[in-house]
């Protein structure tokens, strides 16, 4: 057995699966993961829980068999969210320094970014994330920490991940329901790009797409900050929808074909290709063609890679994406994505690795387990952050998580 203050773990609860990770910080901070537990989605939609029984029954049978491999029992989890509910933006905070000698203490750093976060969001969402980008002190701008500095006013430039607070509760209280902590809820798309990228390709400017089964979350960083976010109510589950309705054969033998069969690109050399299916006795049912299947899934992915495009033209932030694209997620494993979306995005595209982390080859090696394994990284940032040593999350406030958990 491990020890337990050392032990950090990820659950999502997506669309196409459930994935608990276990995560051992060693005593110089670095991450293993010791555990790996998933089970099919049977309750969620588009990254949202449709039914809580089902989605109760899948969360604990992942949880079970991460705690099973890892040989640990779970009581706390980072938990990861999406959906189409969830937004972010850039917002500035004030803040007068008041004290006798106008040095800046960490409560002036708190108090401004209370302020940046006092925004007139809709009542019924929350703040999920205040993410702190750069600080101001009487004007000078690029200002990373301003504790103890002199200045007689101090502003701080965040951005705010939020989202309708219900729905999110949703998922908080099925957790709750198994006996289950909630140490905070994290963003999909942020764990992501926590366990892809490296301080210098969030320096130079990185786009990370996470290809979900019913969402595609994207996160942009440049100059080592976070600076916009986004969800697509769009992933694998549409193109196997359109597969099955192109084709015209059952949803099933849609998936089958996809990842059987599928890629992101229609080659010259599918051209006349045909499959034959078989029906349970293996009896000849229907003729589909190659070029056909390829080309229903090659226009519903450049509409995803359409779709981030375009929201990044209007945000301005194309020509900041120096370190280029890096795509994770289960749709990462169709073949030929990353020539797909260098085509879509003008930009060098890679299959993400996960960074800094040892452990299960199995998981680490897999686009569908990043956010799993990003959300376990979180946790560590979050843990060292309260030892008192210098954490890279420094700044993500988990308020949501917090505040949701009150009785």
């Amino acid at each position: 057995m491990f020890d337990d203050s050392s032990i950090i773990v990820g659950l999502e609860i997506g669309t196409s699966k459930v994935c608990a990770v276990v995560g051992e910080r060693n005593a110089d901070g670095s991450l293993n993961v010791i555990g790996l537990g998933q089970a099919r989605s049977r309750g969620v939609r588009k990254g949202e829980i449709v039914d809580t029984t089902q989605a109760e029954e899948d969360v604990r049978n992942a949880i079970v068999e991460a705690e099973q491999m890892a040989d640990v029992e779970i009581r706390n989890v980072y938990l990861g969210v999406s959906g189409a509910h969830i937004r972010g933006f850039n917002n500035r905070g004030v803040h007068p320094v008041v004290s006798a000698d106008r040095e800046i203490s960490e409560d002036d750093v708190q108090d401004v970014v209370k302020n940046a976060k006092a925004i007139n969001l809709p009542t019924e969402n929350n703040v999920v994330h205040a993410i702190r980008q750069h600080f101001f002190v009487d004007g000078q701008a690029g200002v990373t920490n301003p504790v103890g500095m002199l200045g007689s006013r101090l502003e701080v430039d965040v951005h705010v991940v939020h989202g309708n607070t219900n729905r999110l509760q949703n998922a908080i209280r099925l957790v709750k329901g198994l006996q289950l902590e909630v140490d905070e809820i994290v963003f999909n798309g942020l764990a992501s790009s926590l366990a892809l990228l490296s301080n210098e390709q969030k320096e130079l400017g990185a786009l990370v797409i996470d290809i979900g089964g019913g969402t595609t979350d994207y996160v942009v960083y440049t100059n080592g900050v976070i600076r916009h976010t986004g969800v697509l109510a769009i992933g694998g589950d549409h193109v196997s929808n359109d597969l099955a309705y192109g084709l015209k054969v059952p949803l099933s033998r849609a998936e089958k074909l996809k990842l059987e069969h599928g890629s992101a690109v229609v080659d010259k050399e599918t051209k006349g290709q045909t499959i034959t299916i078989t029906n349970e006795l293996g009896l000849p049912l229907k003729t589909v063609n190659v070029e056909h299947l390829r080309r229903i899934m090659s226009l519903r992915l450049e509409e995803i890679f359409q779709l981030v495009a375009q929201d990044l033209e209007q945000a301005g932030l194309f020509d900041y994406l120096r370190a280029g694209v890096f795509l994770c997620g289960g749709c990462a494993r169709v073949p030929q994505i990353a020539a797909l979306a260098e085509k879509m995005m003008q930009m060098p595209v890679s299959l993400g690795q996960t960074n800094s982390i040892s452990g299960l080859k199995s998981a680490l090696d897999q686009p569908e387990f990043v956010s799993a394994i990003g959300l376990v990284k979180f946790g560590s940032f979050k843990t060292r952050k309260r030892e008192g040593r210098p954490s890279l999350a420094q700044g993500i406030k988990g308020a949501l998580g917090r505040f949701l958990q009150r009785p």
